[in-house]
Order: C-alpha cells, then structure tokens, then sequence
C-alpha cells in the first residue's frame, strides 16, 4: 500500500498526553471525526481507545460493534458510559446516500457511546453499523500466533471475511477512513527491524490473515477510493490488559498467583514491546493526519528486547510490590513463532509525526499497578 504522496504528508503533531483532536487541523488533514466506530471496542485497545477520544472531547459520538467474545460489557462500564441498542434499529441502506451524521446523545446527560453486540463475519451487522460514520477503527479480529493453529479456520473468517465484510460496508456507506490494525506477524522470519517495504512471508496462520487484511486494504483504498490505513502494532502491553494473553499480561498474572513464568525457548527471542498509551496517540494521528491513504504504517519502539530480558526487567517490579521468589521455566518452542521481532518506525515519525514515549521500565510499572489494583477491587 505505497503511496507517491508520502513526502508531501505534513503531520499533525500532538503530545501522547494532551493529544485533541479538537485542534484546528490544516488543509492537508482530514475533518475532525464527528463519529467514530470501534469494531471490538469492549477489548483492551477498543476500550483505551475510547476513554482517549472522550477525554479529548466528551461529546464524542462513538459506536462499539462487539461479540463480547473477550471484552465485556463491564470492560467498557469502566471508561465510560453507554447505551446498548439493538442492531436490528439501524437500517442497512438508508444512509448510503444521505451526508447527515447520526446523534447519539440527544441531552447532555446521555452517553455519547452506544454499544451494538454482534459479528463481525456477518455483512448485515457490519453494513448496518458503519451507517453515517466517518471513521472506523478496526480492531476485532481472532488475535495470536497459537490461537490461528489451534484454529486456522476461524482465524480465516474472523482475520478476512470479517474485515472484508467491514471494508465492503465502509466502501458502501462513504466512510471517510478506514484504519485496520495489523500486526508485524505478515512479514514472518527476517532479519530485523521490520519496515514496510519488506516482502511478506507469514510463517502462521494469523499472519497469513492480517497479510490479506492489508491486501484488502489496498485493493478498496487503489480500486474504490476508501482512505484506509494499516497500522502494524507490535506487542502492546499497559493497564487494562487483564483479559490479554500477551507475554506481559500472562507473566504478571501467573506472578500474582506465584505460578512460574513460562519461557518458549531459551528466552533469546527478541520482541518490540509499545505501550499502549503511546499506541493509542498512533490511532488517533492516523485518523486525522491528511494524504495517507493506502499506507502502512509500523508502530513500535525500534527497541529489540528478548523474553528473557524482559522477564529481569519484570522481576525486580513485582517484588517491589511484595511477589518474590517468582520461578522461570523453560518450555519447547512454540511453532509458528518468529525468533527476532523489532520494527523501524522512521516512516511513522516522518509521516505521522508520532513517536513512542514510554520507557519499558516506566510501561511495566504501571502495569504492574494496574493489575495488583484491579486484582484487590476483584477481591473487595
């Protein structure tokens, strides 16, 4: 998804912390969003996500498709409040034609959020859901390396069917952005950093799946004019990531239950671990900045740490917080795992304006927080 504009792109700079999208964007970015759709947006970036964008602006309008397979209800309770409304209230077809936007809210104590539970794998749902929305944010997808060879064959529904399905409605309803959230899984084994001029070689069946997502993306950005992005998130980690089973997510939670610590391997495999702050501000960017359509984008730190690394760095955390004496084991390598893993995201700093704040030791920190708090308000 290359495009001859990119050294043209002027950026939108906005701090992690105080990013708004209310700022006045210059004729080279997009309108400011007047409604958003977050497919899978009870998850743990969906919900990140959504507290971001209402703390910019409060009265954002924001829809939520969810199956509720990972995220909850409750999960979404937490940062904000909503309305649940069925999907059969939205019509299919009305609003192709029709450039007015919808009003979630219609007085000033009525959420800005409303949350339709149903499938991405079915066209209806994701057809009636895209109605007047100006941006979707796709992130409901089957996650993981092992999850896709347990089942390949719902990781292939839900990785393209379901963001065919998404794209063909947003292609359908004139949305005016389409952000697909990758991963660095297309571009299998290679000799890091990861960019994206490199050619894909998936080694599993997710990245098989996420690579045709972004074959998709281009081909509705090059044939129908849909102003999609991909974002290829390396692993994300932070607060809120209690359903996750991501590497830091699962080492603390076994931690907090004095379990060890299981390692593929020798622990020498190398990933690029983003905070999910830092990740949530490359969403919003790639929803404003202007002339980046069709592009993809990696978002990482271009900081290669191996498992083993990250477990020292873990370690001296939790006894902090009183888990000592935690035990590493090492298992078989997993199959489907690449063993180096980290991205150059120069293309992102240039285009985007975006860069990663957080230090490792400063992320797992709050992580660690986050965890030992909400295991003690589980336990109230």
């Amino acid at each position: 998804m290359k495009s001859n504009n990119k050294h043209n792109t002027q950026s939108l700079t906005l701090s992690p912390d105080n990013s708004s999208l209310s700022s006045v964007l210059s004729p080279q970015h997009s309108h400011k969003p007047t409604c958003w759709l977050v497919t899978g947006g009870c998850g743990f970036i969906g919900t990140n996500l959504i507290a971001r964008l209402l703390k910019n602006d409060p009265g954002t309008n924001i829809r939520v498709l969810d199956n509720l397979s990972v995220g909850t209800r409750e999960d979404l309770a937490t940062v904000c409040g909503f309305t649940e409304s069925d999907i059969s209230s939205l019509s299919p077809e009305s609003s192709v034609h029709s450039p007015q936007s919808l009003v979630l809210s219609t007085s000033e104590d009525a959420s800005s959020v409303q949350l339709f539970v149903g499938d991405i794998r079915d066209k209806e749902t994701c057809l009636k859901c895209c109605k007047n929305t100006d941006v979707v944010v796709h992130l409901a997808a089957s996650t993981g390396v092992p999850a896709s060879i347990e089942n390949p064959e719902y990781d292939m529904t839900a990785n393209v069917i379901g963001t065919f399905n998404m794209l063909d409605a947003a292609r359908r309803h004139r949305v005016k952005r389409f952000i697909f959230a990758s991963s660095g899984a297309p571009i299998g084994e290679c000799d890091p950093p990861i960019h994206e001029e490199i050619a894909p070689h998936p080694v599993s069946p997710y990245g098989a799946s996420k690579l045709a997502g972004e074959a998709y993306c281009s081909a509705f950005f090059l044939t129908f004019g849909l102003e999609t992005i991909a974002l290829r998130f390396s692993n994300v980690y932070g607060p809120g990531s209690g359903r996750k089973n991501s590497v830091v997510a699962r080492f603390i939670r076994r931690a907090m239950v004095s379990e060890k610590l299981e390692i593929y391997g020798d622990g020498k495999q190398t990933r690029d671990f983003i905070f999910i702050d830092d990740l949530i501000h490359a969403i919003c960017l790639a929803a404003t900045v202007g002339g980046i359509g069709g592009q993809i984008f990696q978002i990482a730190t271009n900081t290669e740490t191996t498992v083993r690394g990250l477990v020292d760095k873990l370690l001296p955390i939790l006894a902090d917080s009183c888990y000592e004496g935690i035990e590493v084991l090492h298992k078989n390598p997993r199959r489907g795992d690449v063993f180096r893993n980290f991205s150059d995201i120069s293309k992102a700093r240039e285009v985007l304006g975006w860069k990663p704040e957080c230090r490792l030791e400063d992320g797992l920190n709050s992580t660690v927080r986050w965890f030992i708090t909400h295991s003690k308000g589980k336990s109230a």
